[in-house]
């Protein structure tokens, strides 16, 4: 396999394709819907949601929390997860200004 090129590329770049990157599994999705649904939650909540063993989800809570889309808190012996507002916020911006700009093409092939 080739060598990566992701340093040729813009910070912003790098960021929002690991947070995409993060989002694509089904199970991420998810995770990150069940986190929308609630105010906080602890790991074993989200066990008990989705049809997945313990370590399962924490591998996956683990691929989100590195893209920055879920950040978490220690209470006690339990993590709470959040979604992180700057991240869906640069989301959020970046769809957005995909779709102004869809909007404005004359033509679509």
């Amino acid at each position: 396999m080739g060598a990566s090129k992701s340093d040729q590329f813009s910070k912003k770049h790098n960021q929002m394709a690991n947070v995409l990157k993060a989002l694509a599994h089904p199970a991420r999705v998810a995770i990150v819907e069940y986190l929308l649904s609630v105010d906080a939650c602890i790991c074993g909540d989200i066990v008990n949601e989705l049809p997945l063993a313990q370590p399962t989800i924490s591998r996956h809570l683990k691929e989100l929390k590195q893209a920055g889309l879920i950040q978490g808190e220690i209470q006690g012996t339990a993590i709470c997860y959040c979604l992180n507002p700057k991240t869906v916020q640069m989301l959020i911006e970046y769809f957005d200004h995909m779709h102004k700009r869809l909007l404005k093409l004359k033509t679509c092939c």
